[in-house]
């Protein structure tokens, strides 16, 4: 099945907001929903190196069958635990509205399994970050930022606690690409009804009051309501503060050319505008 809304499931407190903001999407888009869930059992060997100057003859061995049968153990508790948390998502979506949400348990590594399933996908949700998030409150999971950069579809990333979306922000630069988002921003059936902003990081020049306007008429002939800035300053710090003041509750964003907002999505660490965004962030590819 292709053209899915894809939401990747697992143990974490974001998982309830992948899953309304998953079944939104699905809804607003008309498309087929799938909750994956992927059981990583590629588990570090245990360290061979001190056991046999330190076991009896016999023990050595009797110690690495036990720690295999209990790297079965937990591979099954985590298979488990995982069928558990896609029965739980499937009957959440199917509150939320969604027809027939269908579930995927898949054995491997997270990045690699949804690069392998993005040709299916439409769009993909993913919780801000894993199971680890409350270990690290501030950083954005390593395995988001990958998926971030190796994926070539749209990627939803979302807070604990789902919102409708009311007034989207989009972060616009100009560029080809950009352009391009905003086209798509203005079609998508995810944003009928919803106010559209259009914020340029930069100074007030002619060119930037030209694309700002280009952009704001684009989705005005969409039938879109849809205001804009150009505001100069730190991006991050900008579109803060233009998000704190019109009530925002999704940014877009897009991996662009090689302008400073890429950087922000794509340079050599997860950007402070990922990290401490509390509402959710559409990454267009």
């Amino acid at each position: 099945m292709t053209d899915q809304v894809m939401a990747a499931i697992d143990g974490s407190q974001f998982s309830e907001g992948v899953c309304d903001y998953a079944a939104w999407a699905s809804l607003a888009l008309a498309a087929p929903l799938t909750f994956v869930h992927v059981v990583d059992n590629h588990s570090q060997p245990p360290a061979d190196t001190n056991l046999s100057g330190n076991l009896r003859f016999g023990a050595r061995e009797r110690l690495m069958k036990e720690l295999s049968e209990l790297d079965e153990q937990r591979a099954k508790v985590n298979r488990e635990q995982g069928r558990l948390m896609l029965d739980a998502a499937k009957a959440r979506a199917i509150e939320d509205g969604v027809t027939a949400p269908v579930t995927r348990q898949l054995n491997g590594t997270l990045v690699e399994t949804l690069v392998e399933l993005e040709k299916e996908m439409r769009l993909l949700v993913v919780g801000k970050r894993g199971e680890t998030a409350h270990q690290a409150s501030g950083h954005l999971g390593s395995n988001l930022e990958r998926v971030v950069r190796e994926m070539h579809r749209p990627i939803l990333m979302v807070p604990q606690t789902f919102k409708r979306p009311e007034n989207v922000m989009m972060a616009f630069d100009g560029s080809k690409t950009a352009r391009k988002g905003v086209e798509m921003l203005a079609k998508s059936p995810l944003f009928n009804g919803v106010a559209c902003h259009i914020v340029i990081v930069g100074a007030e020049t002619a060119e930037n009051r030209s694309q700002l306007e280009w952009a704001l008429t684009t989705l005005r002939e969409a039938d879109h309501a849809a205001e804009g800035a150009i505001r100069a300053g730190e991006v991050e710090t900008t579109l803060g503060e233009y998000q704190q003041e019109k009530a925002i509750d999704l940014m877009v964003m897009g991996a662009y050319g090689h302008s400073r907002i890429r950087h922000l999505l794509v340079g050599s660490t997860t950007t402070a505008m990922l990290r401490n965004s509390k509402i959710p962030v559409l990454i267009l590819r």
